[in-house]
């Protein structure tokens, strides 16, 4: 098999069955994309603006300090674990509706992409136990942050809409009965 000299990164050949150059690829994709949604809130004319830059300068670091964990260790610590709940914790607060509907991933430009990066890390989750139902030992608490990661992004989706007066519009399942 072909490898080229110019890789742009050291296992992307790796066999197809090893998951973890996968898991790196997906949360580099993550952080860039979070970069990309820190540039766009830098723009916000919103009081809340500096404090959201700064946080998602954070969430990005952290979300690197998660890409190699499948191919060493977890390095994200308790309290960082216990930031990421309570900014989750704190933005449900702030946006909390008695029996809020289910909303379609829509709004402003911040808000979308904020619900791109919920996906993105519901992926990584469901990429993990692809690896562990192959054989590949994944600290639970590896779940837990990414886990955590889909319901910051959420919450601040949510939080987004609402400090930029976005729409958010209810979504009922004809599959589902909520």
């Amino acid at each position: 098999m072909y490898r080229s000299p110019y890789e742009a990164y050291p296992y992307l050949s790796s066999k197809p069955e090893d998951l973890r150059c996968d898991f790196e690829l997906m949360t580099d994709e993550l952080a860039s994309m979070t970069g990309l949604l820190r540039g766009y809130v830098q723009q916000l004319d919103v009081p809340e603006q500096p404090a959201l830059t700064e946080e998602l300068a954070k969430i990005c670091e952290l979300i690197y300090h998660v890409n190699p964990t499948t191919r060493t260790k977890l390095t994200v610590t308790e309290e960082e674990i216990a930031w990421l709940l309570e900014r989750v914790n704190a933005m449900n607060e702030l946006t909390y509706e008695e029996n809020r509907p289910f909303v379609l991933p829509m709004g402003t430009i911040c808000s979308s992409y904020a619900h791109i990066l919920r996906a993105k890390a519901k992926d990584i989750v469901r990429l993990l136990y692809r690896m562990d139902y192959g054989g590949k030992k994944i600290d639970p608490q590896l779940y837990d942050v990414v886990n955590l990661l889909s319901g910051y992004f959420f919450m601040l989706a949510l939080y987004l809409n609402q400090l930029e007066n976005g729409e958010e519009v209810p979504f009922v399942s004809r599959n589902y009965s909520i």
